[in-house]
C-alpha cells in the first residue's frame, strides 16, 4: 500500500510517499481501507516532534479518518467487512489501509461523504466538551470565538448557536468573517495579524469589550493563543470561563490579576484525555453530535481536498493558518 511517512523530524516538505506493507488484522481489531483523512493542527506539531505524543518513526500523520472496513479480527462484534466508518486513531491516517480499535470507531451515516465523516469527530468532539463540560455554556449567554473560521472555530459557532448562545466570531480576514456569518455567528470582528505592540493589544481588547457589552463574555473559546489571548481575556465577564484550546499563534502568558478582578476561570481543554478518562461521558457527547448532525444544526465544512501525494501541502496550509473549515486528504 501507499503511505505518506515522516522519516525525520521536520516540516511537511519532509514527508515521503512510500510503499509500506499492508497491515494485518489482529484479534479485537479491524483494518479500514481509508477513503479520507482530515488534517488538524496536531498533524503540524507531530511531524516536528512538538506534540504531546511522539510516535516511533517512520509514521504517517493523520488522526481522523473515514473509510470502509476491509477485514475483521477475531472477537470483534457488531462490525462487518464493507461497513462505512469514522475512526479516531491519533496518527497513522495518511495511508491506504490502517488498523483501528473498534472502540474508537463510529458508523458513517448513509448519505454522508467520507470527507464529511473524517471532518466531524475531533473538531466537534473537542468543542462540545469545551463548551459544555469546561465552559458550562447556557442558553442566553454570550460566547466569543477566536480563530472562528478554522475547523474548531466553525464548530464552536454552530454548537454555540445550537445551545442558545449569542456568538461573536473573531477572525483575521473579511473572507473568514463571511464564513463565520454563514455558520451562524451573530457578529464578527476582523482583527489584525499579530505580533501586537502595547497600543495594538489595547485596541484589540477594546474591540472585544465593545462586542461583549457591559457584562462581558460568559465564555471565551481560544484555539489561537499568542498575542490574541490577553486582549480576549480582558473582555471576559464576571465569573466567565476562558477556554484554552490551542496555540498556533504561540503560548501566551496571561496576567493573572485579570482572573482575580473578574473572578473568572481559565480552563484547559484536552479532549483526547477527557475521552480516555471518561469514555461514557464522551460517548454521550458523540450521540449528541450525531443527533445535531442529523437535524442539520451542525455540518462539517470541507473547503479543500488533496490527493495523498499532496498531503504535505494540506499540512503546510494548516500550519500557515490559511485554512477555512476543514482540509481533507482523499486517499482513494
Amino acid at each position: 500500500m501507499k503511505a505518506l511517512l515522516s522519516r525525520a523530524v521536520g516540516g511537511p516538505e519532509t514527508l515521503e510517499l512510500s510503499d509500506a506493507p499492508d497491515p494485518v488484522v489482529g484479534p479485537g481489531q479491524v483494518v479500514v481501507a481509508v477513503r479520507a483523512c482530515a488534517i488538524n493542527y496536531p498533524d503540524v506539531l507531530i511531524i516536528e516532534d512538538r506534540y504531546q505524543f511522539k510516535p516511533e518513526r517512520p509514521f504517517a500523520p493523520g488522526g481522523e479518518i473515514a473509510g470502509v472496513i476491509d477485514s475483521v479480527g477475531d472477537g470483534v462484534e457488531g462490525w462487518a467487512i464493507g461497513d462505512r466508518v469514522i475512526g479516531m486513531i491519533g496518527n497513522g491516517g495518511l495511508v491506504e489501509k490502517v488498523v483501528v480499535d473498534p472502540a474508537r470507531m463510529y458508523r458513517l451515516p448513509e448519505g454522508r461523504s467520507f470527507a464529511e465523516g473524517a471532518s466531524l469527530i475531533l473538531t466537534y468532539g473537542t468543542t462540545i466538551h469545551a463548551l459544555l463540560d469546561r465552559g458550562r455554556l447556557k442558553a442566553g449567554q454570550s460566547l466569543l470565538v477566536l480563530g472562528a473560521a478554522g475547523g474548531v472555530g466553525l464548530a464552536a459557532i454552530e454548537l454555540g448557536k445550537a445551545f442558545g448562545a449569542r456568538v461573536v466570531a473573531a477572525v483575521s480576514s473579511d473572507e473568514k468573517a463571511a464564513a463565520a456569518r454563514q455558520a451562524g455567528a451573530d457578529e464578527t470582528i476582523v482583527y489584525a495579524r499579530a505580533p501586537f505592540d502595547k497600543a495594538q493589544s489595547k485596541a484589540l481588547a477594546d474591540q472585544f469589550k465593545a462586542a461583549g457589552g457591559k457584562g462581558g463574555f460568559d465564555v471565551i473559546y481560544d484555539p489561537v493563543g499568542g498575542d490574541y489571548a490577553e486582549p480576549a481575556l480582558r473582555s471576559i465577564g464576571w465569573e466567565g470561563r476562558y477556554l484554552v484550546v490551542g496555540f498556533p499563534a504561540g503560548i501566551p502568558k496571561l496576567p493573572l490579576n485579570l482572573t482575580l478582578l473578574k473572578s473568572c476561570d481559565v480552563c484547559g481543554v484536552f479532549w483526547g484525555a477527557f475521552a480516555a478518562h471518561d469514555p461514557k461521558a464522551n460517548a454521550a457527547h458523540m450521540d449528541h453530535l450525531f443527533r445535531l448532525w442529523e437535524e442539520g444544526k451542525i455540518a462539517p465544512r470541507v473547503t479543500e481536498t488533496f490527493p495523498l501525494a499532496r498531503g504535505g501541502d494540506a499540512i503546510a496550509k494548516m500550519a500557515a493558518r490559511g485554512a477555512i473549515g476543514k482540509l481533507v486528504v482523499e486517499v482513494a
